[in-house]
């Protein structure tokens, strides 16, 4: 699996773009594209959509990269074991059912 620079990167080379005109697409100058692929700058979420559209893929499928990938580098910034995924995973789950348990109660 890759990063989502990688994931990006990979993308851009497919279609044959440079990283200037695949920067374009979305405003992003070429330096921040490069940044970005390199995974020293995130690439803007306000763009995820559009992104999406582009590659002709799924928006969830985008969206669930892109916020992976945040995910996992705050599970190695505080040095998480695995496990933290599993719990995360598991609070989800609860969370989704105790909001749809409160929408229902509505009076």
């Amino acid at each position: 699996m890759a990063t989502f620079g990688e994931f990006l990167r990979n993308e851009r080379i497919k279609k044959g773009l440079t990283q200037s005109d695949f920067g374009q697409i979305f405003g992003i100058i070429m330096t921040d594209m490069s940044k970005i692929e390199n995974g020293h700058k995130k690439f803007p979420p306000a763009n995820l959509e559009k992104l999406a559209e582009f590659l002709e893929m799924d928006f969830a499928k985008v969206k669930n990269l892109f916020v992976a990938e945040i995910l996992v580098e705050k599970a190695h910034k505080y040095k998480c074991s695995d496990d933290v995924f599993s719990v995360a995973e598991s609070q989800s789950k609860y969370i989704k059912e105790k909001n749809v348990k409160q929408a229902v109660m509505k009076f």
